[in-house]
């Protein structure tokens, strides 16, 4: 099924500011609530689509890397969406909370709050991670498979996370009932006004930890280490980060772990340099070279590659190897190597030689004659970026 575009789903343009989206997407969310469309499966399925098109529009990270690719941006393993469109109800909740406030609920819905006391936090959501990951050209080129070792918060193995002794030592919250919520009619005008606040007792998490582990100490979580795989796909650049939801530190007392976010690095290869897309290649030959045309051998992100050097050829010269240059991200288009060719000239010769180099300067031959044919320098670099 072909996704639908972010912009037309939340019914903004691409020069829409941050607050706007924030209130198209409310608008969207309030229209296709479930709450207010029940066992409605499309009023559902365009809820979870608007809290897509907004957790993508509401980053300016994630914006850029759409407004450059579209959804290919965030294909699986290119670190974009951490759901679907078949991402959990309660997952919306937790993270787009803020867009709708616990009165707005109370308020619409008649007291259900969030559905079915979805609006439990379980624990403290764990804090994001950031590490930085070196890649060299090839791997860049066809995309790699990385398992790197993490140090961060990890779930306490003694207590699974619950940060209690033992199972008797939780007891549902006395204040909320083990909902997370307290709620408040008040008499207006208009009638009746019920609000749904976060318990003040558990702090949204439905239960009281009246005995600690002795490990983790109530936290539910111990510092340790975690192997991580990574899928990096082919044709990511330096600066480009991946982002891989629920990987980063646990939270506390069971809460949702956060996100591992992975900057790329590239790592400097000895003879090619990187331009967006390609691969540039700086050749040196000798005179006689230039003047009787060889065959060379020239790296390439792929491996080696050998390029036919015709006779005659100037200094400056600038051949293209198609193809040969980096995959856009989760595209099909490619760039290209391109080779500058540079005839070398000697700083010291021989008594020898500098009289060869003195008869052949007085040969008409060896007289720069350039040709109307000869494109000048930005003609060259105008058709090598054209």
């Amino acid at each position: 099924m072909t996704k639908r575009d972010y912009y037309e789903i939340l019914g903004v343009t691409k020069t829409a500011s941050g607050e706007e989206i924030k209130k198209a997407y409310r608008k969207v969310a309030m229209q296709y609530h479930p709450d207010r469309n029940p066992g409605n499966k499309e009023a559902e399925e365009n809820f979870k689509e608007a809290a897509e098109a907004y957790e993508v529009l509401s980053d300016p990270d994630k914006k850029a890397k759409y407004d450059r690719y579209g959804h290919a941006a965030f294909a699986p393993g290119s670190g974009g969406f951490s759901g679907s469109t078949n991402v959990n109800m309660e997952d919306i909740f937790s993270q787009f909370g803020d867009i709708f406030g616990d009165d707005i609920f109370g308020s619409f819905f008649g007291g259900g709050g969030r559905r079915g006391g979805t609006s439990r936090s379980h624990g403290t959501r764990g804090s994001n991670l950031r590490i930085k990951l070196k890649m060299n050209y090839e791997e860049m080129s066809k995309g790699a498979t990385k398992n790197i070792k993490v140090k961060k918060y990890v779930s306490c193995a003694t207590c699974s996370g619950s940060g209690a002794k033992d199972k008797g030592s939780i007891q549902t919250c006395s204040t909320c009932g083990g909902s997370g919520q307290v709620r408040k009619v008040t008499n207006t005008f208009l009638g009746q006004m019920q609000t749904v606040s976060t318990c003040p007792t558990c702090n949204g998490e439905g239960s009281i930890v009246t005995s600690k582990c002795n490990v983790c100490k109530g936290e539910g979580r111990v510092y340790g280490e975690e192997t991580v795989n990574i899928n990096i796909p082919a044709g990511v650049q330096e600066g480009m980060q991946l982002s891989l939801g629920g990987k980063g530190n646990a939270g506390e007392r069971g809460g949702m772990a956060g996100d591992l976010i992975v900057l790329i690095e590239e790592e400097a290869h000895k003879e090619l340099q990187r331009d967006g897309l390609n691969v540039a290649f700086e050749l040196h030959i000798s005179f006689p070279d230039a003047v009787f045309g060889t065959q060379v051998e020239v790296p390439t992100i792929d491996g080696r590659a050998k390029i036919k050097i015709p006779p005659g050829t100037q200094s400056g010269k600038i051949f293209r190897l198609k193809g040969k240059g980096f995959p856009e991200v989760n595209g099909y288009g490619r760039g290209d190597q391109l080779i500058h060719v540079n005839v070398w000239t000697p700083q010291i010769v021989t008594h020898d030689e500098k009289e060869m180099l003195n008869q052949m300067n007085e040969s008409p031959n060896f007289k720069p004659q350039p040709g109307k044919s000869e494109k000048s320098f930005f003609d060259k670099v105008k058709e090598v970026f054209s």
